[in-house]
């Protein structure tokens, strides 16, 4: 029995493969993707004793900067192409440690459209939290070791090869160093730190009209994890600051990218000890000592006492009237960490892969009604600063070619809505099972290493499971089984 078992399991792995090595194919154009892919311009940290490596991740793969091109200093080849850092003329608009906040920009002559990118990067939400955060990710608080350039990747690339659309954007890369998911309004002064996100984003903007945004037609606000988060409880303060400054015509959108989180059914609650906290518990810590400004349109939606709500995309979106798009993994590595799901899968269960795929559906559930979406059911985090980003594709279509096809919708909604022929923008997997995107980016086995499918995963850890005897008995058994017949 249990050599016919193992070749039902070879059969079925040879079904898959097809699929699997044209994914992978689009995996091997960059350079090893594995756990690196999950987080452009981030790595894994190590653990810090006393916070819990899930919330270290949150939001964002880690707080450290690695050789990311967007994230580290150019090399000596620099050119016109990099973003060069301004620091904020006000001073008194501040990074965490007090030191002035900034943003790098490149500047596309002529050009009246323009795209102001928040970066991601978890928070922190006590005294505790963000003294841990300094000692690890001070990039991510202050302002003082930042580089003078940066170089543009993905939707922030000026290559029209790897950027065809946007390319000649006034780029603006907004570097996080307030560590409340861009919502803070308190100063140094009045606190062990400062938490001024929300104020930094007015800021930016009102800098930028000696650069030429006060003739702008088209101004997109973007961000990827808790950047994108950062779009979906600004972007309607920022509509009205950019209308107030520049010509009626004037168009202001959202591009949330891996931002829009579902509040966690599985995750645990534990704020006990001040420094390993679930989602929901981190940001109603943080909110107080943040100071946190949230859209006036949500607040009015819930009692004062449940005003977080508004960090999550399903609550915040209700309200909004700004168009936004949502470009969202329906397995994103992050929301399973919330969800107490470590995304290598070592020792998963039956019971763990079923929350899995509810996630999936959930996502699915809460992305039905938002007009503009790129959803591929993937295991991953952030898209639209990765380099690789044009591989990508959902029923067809790349996030370059359904942003386009979003463009000309909104170009034309003073007039009557025509459809374009072949022009898409709101595109969900439905296929299956996760990772069943043919161009999802590839695995990788946790041991060895290897790009591997799905399902040779999780028989591979079947094996080593049980050499260990560390395998509940029957749970991989029935996980393969609901793999092999599509979840």
């Amino acid at each position: 029995m249990m050599l016919i078992g193992c070749l039902l399991v070879l059969l079925t792995m040879n079904q898959v493969m097809p699929q699997a090595k044209r994914g992978n194919k689009v995996g091997l154009r960059t350079s090893h993707q594995g756990r690196e892919s999950l987080q452009p311009g981030v790595e894994v940290p190590s653990i810090v004793p006393g916070v819990s490596s899930m919330n270290i991740s949150l939001l964002e793969q880690s707080l450290i900067p690695t050789r990311s091109p967007l994230l580290v200093p150019s090399t000596e080849q620099k050119t016109s192409d990099d973003m060069r850092l301004h620091l904020l003329k006000n001073t008194l608009v501040t990074c965490n440690d007090g030191t002035t906040a900034g943003y790098y920009i490149r500047e596309a002559k002529g050009s009246k459209r323009w795209i102001i990118f928040l970066e991601g990067g978890w928070c922190c939400y006590s005294k505790e939290t963000c003294d841990v955060r300094y000692k690890n990710a001070k990039r991510l608080m202050s302002s003082s070791d930042w580089p003078k350039s940066r170089r543009g990747t993905g939707i922030l690339s000026s290559r029209q090869d790897e950027n065809p659309h946007w390319w000649n954007l006034n780029a603006v890369f907004v570097p996080y160093c307030s560590s409340d998911v861009w919502s803070g309004n308190v100063s140094k002064s009045r606190n062990d730190y400062a938490f001024m996100g929300s104020v930094i984003i007015q800021q930016v903007i009102r800098e930028l009209v000696p650069k030429g945004i006060k003739q702008a037609k088209t101004v997109i606000l973007a961000g990827s994890s808790a950047g994108g988060t950062g779009v979906l409880i600004n972007l309607d303060r920022v509509a009205s600051l950019v209308e107030e400054m520049t010509a009626d015509t004037v168009q202001v959108r959202g591009l949330v990218d891996s931002g829009w989180f579902l509040e966690t059914k599985h995750g645990k609650s534990d704020c006990m000890d001040g420094a390993a906290c679930a989602l929901t518990d981190a940001i109603k810590k943080g909110l107080k000592l943040w100071n946190g400004t949230l859209p006036e349109k949500c607040r009015q939606q819930f009692k004062k006492e449940d005003e977080w709500q508004c960090f999550y995309g399903p609550k915040s979106y209700t309200s909004m009237k700004t168009p936004i798009f949502v470009v969202q993994w329906l397995y994103d590595v992050e929301q399973l960490r919330i969800e107490n799901i470590q995304p290598d899968f070592q020792f998963m269960t039956a019971n763990q892969w079923n929350n899995i795929q509810s996630i999936g559906r959930e996502l699915k559930k809460s992305l039905r009604e938002v007009p503009a979406v790129f959803a591929p059911a993937c295991f991953s985090h952030t898209l639209i600063i990765s380099s690789n980003w044009l591989n990508f594709q959902v029923k067809g279509l790349t996030l370059s070619r359904a942003l386009q096809c979003w463009t000309k919708s909104l170009q034309e909604r003073k007039g009557p809505k025509t459809n374009i022929r072949g022009c898409h923008f709101h595109l969900i997997d439905n296929c299956q099972w996760p990772h069943c995107n043919p161009t999802c980016p590839a695995l990788h086995d946790p041991v060895t290493g290897q790009e591997v499918t799905l399902l040779q995963m999780f028989y591979r850890m079947s094996i080593e499971n049980r050499r260990r005897g560390q395998e509940p008995k029957g749970d991989m058994n029935q996980l393969m089984a609901m793999l092999r017949n599509g979840g």
